[in-house]
């Protein structure tokens, strides 16, 4: 059993085996009326989950560039849904399945072998469009939650069962064996009604956005036909899942319904599957694929193969190989804050420090909003021990980004590198708030009060803040209660 499956495994058990004793800072709902429930409560168990595959899963692939591209993908897809306002999260996970889930609250992963797998970009997005809609047509709350009467912590463990499941089919059977077997086992699978309804709003979802709504039904087709081949593998998508002949022939006859236009990739979706084949097997032998790819012209976008070319030397140590590739990436009329993020760290990496963080400032007047930029700047500022400017780049950025965990620990090293204890357990107790560790937070405040090195602001805002911390974890006391 994959490594990753394992941590889901034994958190699933862990989580049954004591029912009645709720999670760390989740409330019981108590008797619901029904089968619904809010979704302010479903946004919450989602968050649960999503903190426990951040900092517990190691197949969570902790990766701005991607992570910037499958959220922008998925927020165009999103800004034309029925739900544009609920505030969806897309992530990737490092594993070769093909496979993507969506989890309560608008929380989607997306595995890397579905990205590698899709021929084109639409066809990634018809997968991301059918997930959305699980989300908007709140398919994930009506499946789990069937008991009139369950807590909250076991609704983390049954979204944790329906994750582990579209990782391992051995993972929903240890599932299905435990004391609440009965009510897991039924949630394992979409079912085909909710199948076809995400596929109805997701073709729609494809054409309002400008994708080719055919890149659904080619993408489903072709997984079809794989398991045709292979009977006994089926991949983990179809699993969970589940797909007929009748609901590709429904795709294709609105298809048919919909004038041809052939829409083009973009170039960050060739930059991204080359960045993951960059990073499969040992540096040498990415290095050779792409060297090849290259000489033999067997490239859909020729700035990517250079990219990642780049990529690839880049894990090599090899910087000059690596800025001269990227000098080819380069060469066309469209840029990327991919290639220029990787630029950067080529520069820096040679010891070119001010030259990297030229590259930096540069890209973010063109990129301002991309994530792999803007933590990689800071991250460099911070190597570089500028922490004054490390500083107030950050705080400039958390204007735009106020929940990123990522900018608080940024601004934690900073006031470290300064000697200002007080500010650092600051800026780490709101990190720790933001994942929703109540407790945590208080204890980094309390340390933040002890430093002796806080300004009468900074004092008053620690002081603040640990009354507000102090009264949420009495409020979700109650609520466990």
């Amino acid at each position: 059993m994959r490594r990753s499956s394992r941590f889901l495994a034994a958190l699933l058990a862990v989580s049954l085996a004591f029912p009645a004793q709720p999670a760390d800072d989740l409330p019981e709902l108590g008797d619901i009326a029904g089968s619904e429930f809010s979704i302010s409560a479903e946004r919450r168990i989602g968050q649960q989950i999503m903190h426990e595959i951040r900092w517990r899963e190691p197949a969570f692939l902790d990766d701005p560039d991607i992570e910037a591209y499958l959220n922008q993908l998925g927020g165009r897809l999103a800004a034309v849904s029925a739900d544009p306002g609920t505030g969806f999260y897309f992530f990737a996970i490092s594993d070769p399945a093909i496979n993507a889930f969506a989890m309560p609250g608008g929380y989607i992963g997306v595995h890397t072998g579905l990205i590698l797998a899709a021929q084109s970009e639409s066809e990634l997005a018809g997968v991301v469009a059918h997930e959305i809609a699980h989300v908007t047509q709140r398919h994930i709350a009506r499946q789990v939650f069937q008991s009139k009467k369950i807590g909250m912590a076991s609704m983390v463990a049954m979204g944790l069962a329906l994750l582990a499941a579209r990782s391992n089919g051995q993972v929903a059977g240890a599932a299905a064996a435990t004391s609440q077997a009965g009510a897991i086992s039924a949630q394992l699978a979409f079912s085909r009604d909710f199948e076809r309804e995400s596929d109805r709003v997701g073709f729609d979802l494809l054409s309002r956005a400008g994708f080719d709504p055919r890149g659904m039904s080619l993408f489903f087709e072709r997984l079809q036909k794989a398991v045709r081949l292979y009977e006994n593998n089926a991949t983990a998508y179809l699993r969970t899942h589940p797909l007929s002949g009748e609901r590709v022939t429904d795709m294709q006859n609105r298809e048919l319904q919909t004038p041809y236009r052939q829409v083009p990739d973009s170039l960050d979706f060739h930059l991204v599957r080359a960045r993951l084949r960059a990073q499969l097997g040992v540096p040498a032998e990415a290095v050779r694929d792409f060297t090849q790819l290259l000489a033999e012209g067997k490239h859909a976008v020729r700035p990517a193969a250079w990219y990642g070319l780049a990529q690839a030397q880049f894990r090599a140590r090899n910087w000059a190989a690596a800025e001269q590739a990227l000098r080819e990436a380069r060469a066309g009329k469209s840029g990327s804050a991919m290639i220029e993020h990787l630029l950067a760290d080529v520069r820096i990496a040679q010891g070119d420090v001010d030259g990297g963080l030229a590259v930096y400032r540069a890209a973010a007047e063109r990129f301002p909003r991309h994530h792999g930029l803007v933590f990689g700047y800071a991250a460099a500022l911070v190597a570089a021990k500028r922490y004054p400017e490390a500083l107030r780049f950050v705080d400039a950025q958390l204007s735009s980004f106020p929940d990123e965990v990522r900018l608080y620990r940024l601004r934690a090293e900073s006031y470290a590198g300064l000697g200002r204890r007080a500010p650092q357990h600051l800026a780490l107790a709101e990190a720790a708030a933001l994942q929703g560790q109540t407790q945590a937070a208080i204890e980094q405040l309390n340390l933040a009060q002890r430093a002796g090195d806080a300004n009468f602001f900074e004092n008053s805002t620690i002081d603040a803040r640990l009354r507000e911390m102090k009264q949420r974890r009495i409020d979700e006391m109650k609520e466990k209660r």
